[in-house]
């Protein structure tokens, strides 16, 4: 087990309640945001050869983290079973260590709107705290691969988009992201703007929407304009009858971190 004071189990921060924790979680109690200026449980998920040796892993980091791994803290009580895939994928030879960072609540949409001009978006904000004080400590207090090959960052709806912007807006810090359900209609399409005119990144990209809701397709294209290739650095998918909804993500997960990790 990590020997840092400061990470708990999961269980031992909730010792209440049914929970629904696959594997090794750990949490950092309210990992504060000078530039955010608040607080928050940061969740580690470690693959099941940890304990086993000493090799680096590649890292995740996914937005709205209080789906990620357990339905007691999530929206609904539905969660996307983060650790159950990554413990299945790690049968399959694919092992990261998945990072959950919770929204901050009434705050989330201005975090993960990259647009300043837009409903006073803190995005850029948002990325410097997750780079700058946020990622240290995960390269600090765990066996990562820290380079941009090996660094992801994830998520779904207002969450995708801060994760898709910060994949041009740092290329040299991701190298892959995952899109799910995208709400790229904020600020009118903001994101296409930008993208269009973004330093091209020759990492992976997976995106995705279900048929019920707002397509991704005009994305897709851009990327393919841009000089993406499907199904070799870029996979696109669209589910029939699929929602915008945690179940549908949860659903659509296991592919696209294989797409992102093989």
């Amino acid at each position: 087990m990590i020997q840092h004071a400061h990470w708990m189990d999961y269980r031992e921060r909730h010792p209440h309640g049914e929970h629904s924790i696959a594997g090794t979680v750990l949490i950092l109690p309210d990992f504060s945001s000078g530039s955010l200026g608040n607080q928050r449980d940061i969740s580690v998920y470690l693959p099941p050869s940890y304990e086993q040796g000493q090799r680096h892993y590649p890292v995740i980091y996914f937005q709205d983290g209080q789906n990620c791994f357990d339905r007691a803290t999530s929206f609904a009580g539905v969660e996307w079973g983060v650790d159950e895939t990554l413990q299945h994928l790690a049968g399959e030879g694919l092992e990261v260590i998945a990072v959950g960072i919770p929204h901050a609540g009434e705050a989330r949409v201005r975090e993960y709107n990259p647009f300043a001009d837009v409903w006073k978006g803190e995005g850029e904000a948002y990325l410097d705290f997750l780079l700058t004080a946020l990622k240290p400590v995960i390269d600090r207090d765990f066996r990562t691969l820290p380079d941009r090959r090996h660094t992801g960052i994830f998520g779904s709806s207002m969450g995708a988009l801060i994760s898709l912007y910060a994949f041009f807006r740092h290329p040299y810090a991701f190298g892959m992201v995952g899109a799910m359900s995208p709400a790229f209609w904020v600020g009118h399409g903001a994101i296409y703007r930008y993208v269009e005119q973004a330093m091209f990144n020759d990492g992976r990209i997976y995106l995705d929407n279900g048929t019920r809701e707002m397509s991704a397709r005009q994305m897709h294209r851009l990327l393919v304009q841009r000089g993406y290739r499907d199904e070799e650095n870029l996979r696109y998918l669209t589910e029939k009858d699929g929602e915008h909804t945690e179940s549908a993500w949860a659903h659509r997960l296991p592919d696209a971190l294989r797409f992102l990790l093989r």
